[in-house]
């Protein structure tokens, strides 16, 4: 071995001199001269030279195989391998990742990187049960930490194991994780002329979720009695057309996302907010850590994370009479702010509505769709989709997911369960309008469980397809049953799993009930509580100035 040439790469590499230490390797070590960290370091400069191209990226991804493959179990092997995860996973291959991650867990067990990087990369596979596992084993071994433990949980709600009691004994252990600082600021509690509304979300940009649920509210506020705020933990350079359409709706938009809890508590603080509304939770880049220390008099999770924060210092949840029982409330951190009729509405989409004949007709059989994350396809769900397709001849089910997955795992279950030629797999829509448009296609939504849909919900109701759904146990499982509720949908909520199988193979029987549904939808959606977003705003205003005057001194 030439110790000459392979310090010359190290300082090549050192140097960022990329290309030429890629020449040298390739030009004059032999295959025997390179060893796993010479591959390490080709690789590597494969990714990080200039106009880097994706036949490089193929390239390094082999680089990065040879490197764990000449030295298993060692420490190069393992920086190896952790390095063909991750380039496999911009390629959207993952299948040998798993493999070579397997076998390296039996010969080494528990390797912290490596398995912080196979949970991200079972959620793309839509291997919940592995990645809530993994999740599990890290904690195990480096304690309980506050982004795992909220992953743990948020990926609870994917599967039908936990009940809301597990639910709020595992999140109220972040009150005890997150950090608690020493501020000079105090918070003011006196009153304004008006009342300081402020919000904070990482998420006001593009078609995110909750930008058209947000926009119902602000584009309603009473500027009398409400100053508005926002606090925006998104990246400057994410924001986009969206952003800049919400922000003409507020008095001031402050960007936090460059600030450390200190200074973003302090900065938050000084503005002598009245009540600040979280619009995240568990979900997104939260910042839970400064509600922990509080920022406003009174403090409120809305619409991001449809279930309890775990925090004390979180003073409300809103949600509605459909999500939450009384008897349940106990089983919440937080106080309960039930608005009358619904915990949330659409401002609607900027398309115009028109009556389509349900596919249906022509098709002469029956097509149900779900676009919703395929992560929320749990067992569950492919085992009652598949009794529907197996007992409905020549039905079809249309999936596409609102996220960026992988659909082997999916298309696997289903082949086990012998009805993946019963399904048509779509390909996520750039525009917008497009993802609208596929709606067309479909007779029927059919609901996810236990986690279920909401934009899409809304999005297909909107369609004027009908939803059917299951009722659930907390408000992420009930979500579907509020929605149909609020648009007397009634006979499209099914109470048990048995239930909404059955009452599938009867629409699919009835052409008749399926046209009534969608002409009703397409008359009466629009001034239902989903959509009637003036009603809604001034039921949630109202809420927020009661809880406001009965919290002032």
């Amino acid at each position: 071995m030439n110790n000459t040439k392979i310090i010359k790469v190290k300082k090549l590499l050192i140097k960022k001199n990329f290309e030429e230490a890629i020449v040298l390797i390739e030009s004059t070590f032999s295959d025997t001269e390179k060893t796993s960290e010479i591959l390490n370091i080709l690789g590597v400069c494969k990714l990080q030279k200039k106009n880097s191209s994706d036949f490089d990226l193929l390239s390094a991804i082999e680089n990065f195989r040879d490197c764990y493959l000449k030295e298993k179990n060692t420490n190069q092997g393992i920086e190896g391998l952790l390095n063909f995860i991750i380039c496999s996973n911009k390629t959207n291959q993952y299948d040998d990742s798993v493999k070579y991650f397997k076998e390296t867990e039996l010969a080494m067990g528990y390797i912290p990187k490596l398995f912080h990087l196979m949970a991200n990369v079972y959620e793309k596979l839509n291997e919940i049960e592995n990645v809530i596992y993994y999740l599990k084993r890290i904690m195990e071994n480096d304690g309980i930490e506050n982004n795992i433990l909220q992953k743990y949980i948020y990926f609870n709600n994917y599967i039908n194991k936990w009940s809301q009691k597990d639910f709020f004994e595992n999140t109220v252990k972040l009150e005890e994780i997150l950090p608690q600082y020493k501020i000079d600021e105090t918070i003011n509690v006196s009153k304004n002329k008006k009342i300081k509304l402020a919000f904070l979300s990482s998420d006001l940009r593009g078609h995110h979720s909750v930008v058209g649920f947000f926009k119902a509210i602000v584009e309603n506020v009473n500027k009398d009695k409400f100053e508005l705020i926002l606090f925006s933990n998104c990246k400057i350079n994410k924001e986009d057309e969206t952003t800049a359409g919400l922000k003409t709706y507020f008095d001031e938009w402050i960007n936090i996302e460059n600030l450390s809890d200190i200074e973003a508590i302090s900065m938050i603080r000084k503005n002598n907010i009245n009540i600040i509304i979280d619009l995240m939770g568990l979900s997104s880049s939260n910042r839970l850590s400064l509600f922990k220390n509080r920022l406003a008099p009174i403090q409120i999770l809305w619409l991001g994370y449809n279930n309890t924060s775990g925090l004390s210092q979180m003073d409300y949840l809103i949600a509605d009479p459909n999500l939450i029982k009384k008897n349940e409330v106990k089983l919440y951190s937080e106080k309960i702010l039930l608005l009358p009729n619904i915990w949330n509405c659409h401002s609607g989409f900027e398309l115009l509505r028109k009556e389509y004949p349900t596919p249906m007709i022509e098709n002469k059989f029956i097509t149900f769709g779900s676009f919703n994350d395929f992560n929320k396809i749990s067992d569950d769900v492919v085992e009652t989709w598949s009794k529907i397709l197996k007992k409905i001849n020549n039905s079809k089910l249309i999936l596409k997911s609102s996220d960026n997955h992988n659909n082997n795992t999916l298309k696997r279950k289903f082949m086990k369960s012998g009805v993946l030629n019963s399904i048509i797999f779509k390909s996520r829509k750039e525009i917008f309008e497009d993802h609208l448009n596929e709606y067309k296609k479909i007779d029927i939504a059919l609901d996810t469980f236990p986690y279920n849909g909401v934009t899409t919900s809304f999005e297909a109701i909107w369609m004027c397809v009908p939803l059917l759904t299951l009722k659930g146990f907390n408000p992420n499982s009930r979500s579907g049953e509020s929605i149909n509720k609020n648009i007397n949908m009634n006979y499209f909520i099914a109470s048990n799993k048995e239930e909404y199988v059955s009452k599938a193979i009867d629409l699919s029987n009835n052409f008749k009930k399926i046209i009534d549904a969608k002409k009703y939808l397409f008359d009466k959606a629009l001034d239902s509580n989903l959509f009637n977003s003036k009603k809604f705003s001034k039921e949630f205003f109202e809420s927020l100035e009661k809880i406001y005057f009965q919290n002032s001194p």
